[in-house]
């Protein structure tokens, strides 16, 4: 898949999942430095925001808006995945106190590969909205041309209202 970053053009190794597909299987590692895989993480339905890095004014600023609404939709799990430590992701945790949007680090590019989302020549992941239900399979995806902008969270929030 072709994105860009700065307008300088960069390739994912593969091509994400289509609406209606499986997610692949993967694994990140959650807080605590353990791992845990696709089956264990999607239990019911579920957005999960991939951000390049968390310290980086986007990645931020996107965490922190989904962050804001894990309250409004009981029922539903929101994680963030990006190529940061779990250690980098507890230390922004804390400094932008961000409690509620669970942080999941793909450090050693699993989820990114598996996904088709990994670039190489950064060693981030491209930035994508994905929801899926409870059996894994994508209901929505926003696959972000720009790595520097931000998603669509007004429709991706919509999507996860129909939901409930």
């Amino acid at each position: 898949m072709q994105v860009t970053m700065k307008n300088e053009p960069l390739s994912t190794n593969g091509e994400p999942p289509k609406i209606g597909e499986q997610l692949p299987n993967f694994k990140v590692k959650q807080a605590d430095g353990s791992f845990a895989t696709v089956d264990e993480l999607i239990d019911k339905p579920t957005l999960i925001s991939v951000v390049p890095n968390i310290n980086t004014s986007v990645c931020s600023i996107s965490t922190k808006h989904f962050n804001g609404e894990v309250d409004k939709f009981a029922g539903i799990n929101f994680y963030t995945i990006s190529t940061n430590t779990p250690e980098e992701q507890k230390n922004w945790c804390a400094a932008e106190d961000v409690t509620k949007m669970k942080l999941l680090s793909d450090e050693e590019f699993d989820f990114g590969k598996n996904m088709g989302l990994f670039i190489a020549d950064t060693k981030f992941d491209s930035r994508s909205i994905w929801i899926v239900d409870a059996n894994k399979k994508v209901l929505y995806r926003e696959l972000i041309s720009e790595l520097t902008n931000e998603p669509n969270y007004a429709e991706a929030l919509a999507f996860l209202q129909d939901l409930k």
